[in-house]
């Protein structure tokens, strides 16, 4: 195992500026998961790691070494693809074992490593079979064998789930979860999926445009966004933005309705803000309290109701875990916890504390 060092990583394909200075130190042991948008860098920022890309600025340290003209084979990392890259022709235990034969294993010592991975992944019934004659899930549980042989210093996962359904994506998030608290290998993964990186992480590093927009732990990402942007991306449903002035301590909506400032949160007077509710956070409450609405959508799904308004014109979401017999059409009001609210600029998109 190893900590992996990213300082002020750069990164042109020609003229476009794709990487803009990234550094993030990720601890030895560590699940470290790279999140963001499509396009926003972090699979380019992987491929530096594994050494598939050149850095253009910049350097990477795995361990005590620095990276950078170092080939692939001779970083110690194993990778997990999307696509799983499975050689068809060759069998589990075949591809499984491919590396360690072309690093001159002995037979015994690349068997006992392929069993072992079995093992782990419950893969010893499947050992003989092609890839062909395996379900997705099963593919991606050995692509993941693959790696485990190796016994690297890092583990890297480029979006190893998007090509399963819902369900399996679940099943495999655990199994990537309980994997890495076995192995206690420094882990690298990618995905744009916010709850996988919920679930997984012992640090989130979200991007976008080839920057760093925050690093944390899941709930610090959560309790205490820095933007809008993180806001908005971290949490499902999203964190709902309503438009509004600051005055007399209060948030003024548009349409008339104010609520009191977030705790903890500053605003100058007459200040453009948006006022940040996560769906969970808005409560329904009886008489004049709250701001009244209207239900457009109703959802239920069974533990919790999804319903959708509208405040300030912009469609609101909330959840409530009680059973309420909401109808399309009723009138209801709704209060947002204040405790439990952000307070965002409306030019910069920064938080206001």
């Amino acid at each position: 195992m190893a900590h992996v060092t990213i300082d002020k990583v750069q990164k042109y394909f020609g003229q476009t500026h794709v990487i803009k200075g990234v550094s993030v130190e990720i601890a030895d042991g560590e699940f470290c998961v790279l999140v963001g948008p499509s396009g926003c860098g972090k699979s380019t920022l992987l491929r530096m790691i594994a050494g598939l890309e050149k850095i253009s600025h910049g350097s990477i340290s795995i361990g005590a070494k620095v990276v950078n003209d170092m080939a692939p084979k001779e970083r110690d990392i194993a990778m997990v693809f999307q696509n799983y890259a499975l050689y068809p022709h060759m069998t589990v235990r075949d591809n499984m074992a491919f590396s360690l034969t072309l690093a001159k294993m002995d037979k015994a010592g690349i068997d006992q490593r392929v069993v072992r991975a079995a093992d782990i992944l419950g893969l010893g019934e499947l050992l003989g079979r092609l890839p062909r004659q395996l379900s997705g899930g099963q593919r991606q549980r050995v692509a993941m064998g693959r790696a485990i042989v190796r016994d690297p210093q890092v583990f890297l996962f480029d979006e190893p789930l998007s090509n399963l359904d819902a369900k399996l994506r679940v099943t495999m998030r655990t199994e990537i979860k309980a994997l890495h608290q076995r192995l206690k290998t420094t882990s690298i993964y990618v995905t744009h999926d916010q709850i996988e990186a919920m679930t997984l992480a012992d640090k989130i590093v979200v991007m976008r445009d080839g920057e760093v927009e925050q690093i944390g732990t899941p709930l610090q990402l959560y309790d205490s966004p820095v933007n809008r942007f993180v806001a908005g991306f971290i949490g499902s449903p999203s964190m709902n933005f309503l438009p509004g002035v600051v005055g007399n301590g209060q948030v003024r909506l548009e349409g008339g309705a104010a609520l009191p400032l977030p705790a903890g949160s500053r605003g100058k007077e007459g200040q453009a803000v948006l006022y940040g509710t996560r769906p969970e956070h808005i409560d329904l409450v009886q008489g004049e309290d709250g701001i009244a609405t209207e239900v457009i959508v109703v959802e239920p799904t069974g533990a919790d109701t999804q319903i959708f308004t509208r405040i300030a014109g912009v469609e609101v979401t909330s959840i409530f875990r009680e059973r309420h017999e909401f109808r399309p059409g009723a009138p209801i009001r709704l209060r947002p916890d204040a405790a439990r609210a952000h307070l965002f600029d409306a030019q910069s998109g920064r938080r206001l504390v």
